[in-house]
């Protein structure tokens, strides 16, 4: 909103001696407004007929109204909803009801659907780069899915590189670092975490290393097919310390101040950009003393009979001694993280579906929620728009199709730019 009078470089008309210039930063003013989350219009187009050979003559809609009932932008905002703030459908449906805007649960789920099968090819392309992450990490949480465990129906053949009598069912994630960018990719079915990573690592390029694999110490996440520098979750071993607190106050607190001086040292290298091998020496020379210390102090505890073995802290204790080398390869590999935080706030997403819509009807609504949890978190761990990246995604479809690597979320815009650059019109 330019000035009403004023421009930059006129004289000032309050000293009348000195001029005005562009000031660092606009003022802003911020009006925020209600409304539902999907609007819609209605043209009622008029009919008329002729009284003496019935023909009818309806009026033209106006021209930019498209040919489509839904916009990309009703299928975004429906898969946010759903799959990125878990707000189940029938919720949605009583939502927009009371706006006097129905959308019933079974028209959302043909439109997510169709939108899912046409961005198939950005979830396959995410996968692909996925693999060739250097660290990767993995976890999984239970998901109920009732084709595959309604004992009514035949026996669900499990997948192949699952167990065939297994009966639980699973959502994976795996988050993937490459070239500072990460991805987030869901997995529902009866495969554990180990097994899904162990399919997506199928595509890793033949001359890429072992990459780094974050995880916690249960084996099903561990892919037993392919090998990974494996690295396992300091933040498991400290929740063991913080559980039994209570009952253990001093020794606990001793290993707490520990490892709070190794989260700060890593926060340090974080915020001053470190590269992999910088934070590695930088743990080196400030974490790897204090380290030291805390595993001389857990075999002091438990050889010098200190602590009953079988009470809480030695279980804990127990627990860091008999994982330490796999805890502590920050402290050996550049670019090994410290614990799986990241995948398992990834998991919440997959948790918040499950208590609010309780489970999925069929492996098709599985696949259709791991898609679009896997682009939006994606967006969401890069900083990126994901109701912006959906849409474009929609509209582009065939563009995706052909070169989904340009459609990647820290890439489509300069796709769309390159785009709008070559259209006849500019």
């Amino acid at each position: 909103m330019p000035h009403a009078s004023l421009k930059p470089g006129d004289p000032c008309p309050s000293c009348k001696k000195g001029t005005v210039y562009e000031s660092v930063k606009p003022g802003r003013l911020v009006r925020v407004r209600g409304q539902a989350p999907l609007g819609a219009t209605v043209y009622e187009l008029q009919k008329l007929r002729c009284h003496l050979c019935g023909e009818i003559f309806t009026a033209e809609a106006p021209p930019d109204v498209g040919e489509d009932k839904y916009d990309a932008e009703s299928a975004s905002m429906i898969a946010l909803l759903k799959y990125g703030s878990g707000l189940p459908f029938n919720r949605l449906e009583r939502l927009q009801g009371s706006l006097g805007l129905p959308l019933p649960a079974a028209t959302q789920w043909d439109i997510v659907a169709h939108s899912g099968g046409r961005m198939e090819p950005a979830l396959e392309e995410l996968i692909r780069q996925a693999a060739q992450g250097h660290v990767v990490h993995n976890d999984d949480t239970a998901m109920k899915v009732l084709a595959l465990c309604d004992p009514d129906d035949k026996p669900v053949e499990a997948e192949a590189s699952a167990a065939p009598d297994r009966k639980g069912v699973f959502t994976s994630g795996i988050i993937s670092v490459l070239d500072g960018r990460r991805i987030a990719l869901f997995f529902t079915g009866h495969r554990h975490a180990g097994e899904n990573l162990a399919a997506v690592l199928q595509q890793r390029a033949s001359d890429l290393d072992r990459p780094i694999q974050m995880c916690d110490a249960l084996s099903r996440n561990l892919p037993k097919e392919l090998e990974t520098i494996v690295a396992h979750c300091l933040a498991h071993g400290r929740r063991q310390f913080v559980e039994v607190a209570a009952n253990f106050p001093d020794e606990c607190l001793y290993v707490l101040k520990i490892l709070k001086v190794v989260y700060k040292n890593d926060a340090v290298a974080k915020d001053q950009e470190m590269s992999p091998e910088q934070r590695l020496a930088f743990h080196k020379a400030e974490s790897k003393p204090k380290m030291d210390e805390l595993e001389t102090w857990l075999i002091a505890q438990i050889e010098e009979r200190k602590v009953e073995p079988n009470s809480g802290l030695g279980e804990a204790i127990t627990y860091m001694r008999k994982h330490w080398n796999k805890l502590t390869l920050f402290l050996r590999h550049p670019g090994a993280p410290l614990d799986n935080n990241v995948c398992e706030q990834a998991l919440k997403k997959a948790i918040l579906h499950r208590k609010n819509a309780y489970f999925y009807k069929t492996e098709n609504g599985a696949r259709v929620g791991d898609l679009f949890m896997s682009l939006i978190h994606t967006c969401e761990l890069n900083g990126v728009n994901p109701f912006d990246y959906l849409t474009e995604l929609n509209k582009h479809a065939s563009e995706l199709s052909a070169h989904p690597a340009d459609w990647m979320p820290w890439n489509y815009r300069d796709t769309l730019e390159r785009h709008a650059n070559l259209s006849p019109s500019s």
